[in-house]
């Protein structure tokens, strides 16, 4: 069934549109509960507690890696006396609890400690290394988000088209090729064969200046300064992994809308609008507030996924982001750098995820605490 097509008012679409408004009445008269009043608090607490529990996920996986971090960080260098009192400076003496205390201290205050490698607080290098994953990140959701909405409507409602056939067996293959592949394909074809792509030597052309940092965020920054050749050349050295992450990710969006969409369209309340000669916009208006709380849920899991997969882009095409500061932080050993990036990710990830859930549940109202289970 298309939202196009004329329907038959019979006796059950009748009786489920009056099920569906006397339901509505009763819910609107009764008066809600201190627990639907407050359903926003429970997605917030347990968010704070996932924080909390990831704190000392971190400290543990980091603490248990073989190794001195202070030998691998400095080759070998230093020895004796002096390698205790680096030991000692980076509070890497005594034993595991009085290392977990040292490390609640410092987070209580903010602090993510200093880096081993590169001997800079952990919090400046993140301040100019998160803003520019975000920028990459920020795109390739908003890009996949049209792309998905546009091709899953074309193929909701031209079932028979041979184009939306192509694109449905597309969306049936979510996650089958992981980004380095498409990445290193697209780098190959774009790149090195038709030379349309930039170098993927870093985020601007070697022969422009870049703008000074305000924000930390690239292209804002160029904006801000007015460089217009520098934000072109950031946005031609972004396309291209843009592009990849919404070729690898996009199809399990589409995917999800597809299934929504089908089943807000065949839901009794869309024939009902359909038969009673509600206007097209009113009745897709009604299809896509139904199917939506679903695929928002699922574009908060592909900001972990986009997150994810920012690590192997930006190494890929030495963007030079937070992703390559967790690969530098792995290859030298830099305890500090990488129990910080696992909790930064952990903390970034968890917040997007609450807000959805946040989103979600002012969609629908029978996701909150309170509702569910009840026949709404």
């Amino acid at each position: 069934m298309t939202v196009s097509e004329a329907d038959t008012v019979d006796t059950t679409t009748h009786a489920e549109a009056a099920r569906l408004a006397a339901l509505d009445t009763a819910l609107t008269a009764r008066p809600r509960s201190l627990r639907e009043r407050t359903w926003w608090l429970r997605p917030i607490a347990l968010t704070a507690v996932n924080i909390v529990v990831f704190v000392f996920v971190a400290f543990f996986l980091v603490t248990l890696i073989p190794g001195d971090p202070v030998v691998a960080a400095t080759g070998g260098r230093l020895s004796g006396k002096a390698l205790e009192a680096a030991r000692a400076s980076y509070g890497l003496t005594g034993s595991w609890v009085t290392q977990l205390g040292t490390y609640l201290g410092q987070l209580a205050h903010l602090d993510l400690g200093t880096s081993i490698s590169t001997g800079r607080p952990v919090v400046r290098d993140f301040a100019t290394r998160i803003p520019a994953t975000l920028e990459l990140v920020t795109w390739g959701l908003l890009l996949a988000c049209a792309v998905s909405l546009a091709l899953a409507h074309f193929i909701v409602t031209h079932r028979t088209n041979r184009i939306a056939r192509v694109l449905t067996s597309y969306a049936r293959s979510a996650g089958a090729l992981p980004e380095y592949v498409i990445g290193i394909a697209f780098l190959f074809v774009f790149y090195a064969e038709l030379h349309w792509a930039p170098a993927p030597s870093g985020r601007i052309a070697p022969l422009l200046i870049a703008p000074p940092a305000v924000t930390n965020f690239p292209m804002i920054d160029a904006l801000i300064a007015g460089d217009t050749a520098a934000f072109l050349s950031y946005a031609g050295h972004l396309a291209l992994p843009v592009i990849v992450m919404v070729v690898a990710h996009s199809p399990l969006l589409i995917k999800m809308l597809i299934i929504n969409l089908d089943d807000a369209i065949d839901d009794p309340a869309t024939r009902f609008r359909i038969a009673s000669g509600a206007s097209r916009r009113t009745v897709l208006a009604s299809v896509y507030r139904r199917a939506l709380p679903s695929a928002v849920a699922t574009l908060g899991m592909m900001f972990g996924l986009f997150l994810g997969g920012a690590v192997v882009l930006e190494s890929l095409f030495g963007l030079g982001g937070l992703g390559q500061y967790a690969v530098d932080a792995v290859n030298s050993s830099d305890v500090f750098a990488l129990r910080s990036f696992l909790l930064v990710v952990a903390a970034m990830c968890l917040t997007i995820y609450l807000v959805t859930d946040l989103l979600t549940m002012l969609l629908d109202s029978r996701r909150r605490a309170g509702v569910a289970g009840k026949d709404a």
